[in-house]
């Protein structure tokens, strides 16, 4: 069985305040972006074994998040057997994408399918949202508003389908413990969602301080044509979206940043 574990977008990020637990509660927009991928396939087997490609990940194969996944899920239905698992890693880890936490979500879902374990998207939620956050968002895979940790969904009617996404990757590793560093939460809520390209992304008032070179790229989509301009998550990742009339001139200029800041335009198309 193959599986495309997909990348998502945040569509503003504010931060709301820190808790007792040590966490912060977000106010945020996941929104799904299919194009963008990695690629997994699963198949039952006498044993576990596991094969990976493309991107090498920072981790040892042991800590991958799908073989967390797996292992958590047979600790939980003894039904699961050994499993085959052959997975090709395209999605930039440390990008403020989720791409982890993706391939998690959907090995739960691979599990589900192959042993016939009969869980909801409610129950997968439950299982996965241990190994992440904003694992539970890729069970739903739906534009979701987002509160708590990033983990309390609720999907909404919100489309981006015909803009065209431009996503730049700088050699950029930006950790969630300095994108924190100095933030002030806000207390604030997003507007509604009617409002969006008014949507602000809080990490940026610190990330943007350690990497200007992140707010140079965020001004050079807007200056580009980009409706709206943002960094994702806790960063390195910075997308601009396009009206599909937009000068195709300015978007080919926007492969300028390959040197410029030794950046990469990683995903370059129209949403669907």
């Amino acid at each position: 069985m193959v599986y495309r574990p997909n990348c998502k977008l945040n569509i503003g990020l504010r931060v709301i305040r820190k808790r007792e637990d040590g966490y912060h509660d977000l106010d945020t927009v996941f929104y799904p972006v299919y194009g963008l991928y990695d690629e997994l396939e699963v198949n039952k087997a006498d044993s576990l074994s596991f094969e990976q490609d493309g991107i090498t990940v920072d981790c040892t194969p042991e800590d991958n998040l799908i073989l967390r996944c797996y292992r958590l899920m047979a600790a939980h239905y003894p039904k699961i057997g050994g499993v085959r698992i052959r997975f090709k890693k395209n999605i930039p880890f440390g990008a403020g994408l989720g791409g982890g936490s993706s391939d998690a979500a959907h090995m739960a879902i691979a599990l589900n399918d192959l042993f016939n374990l009969g869980l909801t998207k409610a129950e997968l939620s439950k299982e996965v949202r241990v190994l992440g956050a904003d694992c539970p968002f890729f069970i739903y895979n739906c534009p979701c508003h987002a509160e708590g940790i990033g983990d309390i969904l609720t999907p909404i009617h919100f489309s981006l389908a015909g803009l065209r996404l431009v996503m730049i990757k700088p050699d950029i590793a930006v950790s969630t413990k300095e994108a924190y560093a100095g933030l002030t939460p806000t207390g604030t809520l997003l507007p509604d969602i009617t409002q969006w390209k008014s949507y602000i992304n809080d990490f940026e008032t610190t990330v943007f301080k350690l990497h200007p070179e992140l707010g140079h790229i965020k001004q050079r989509l807007i200056d580009a044509g980009a409706v709206y301009a943002s960094m994702t998550g806790s960063g390195s990742t910075i997308y601009g979206l396009f009206e599909n009339n937009t000068e195709r001139a300015s978007l080919i200029n926007l492969r300028c940043f390959e040197e410029e800041f030794a950046s990469m335009i990683i995903f370059n198309d129209t949403l669907c």
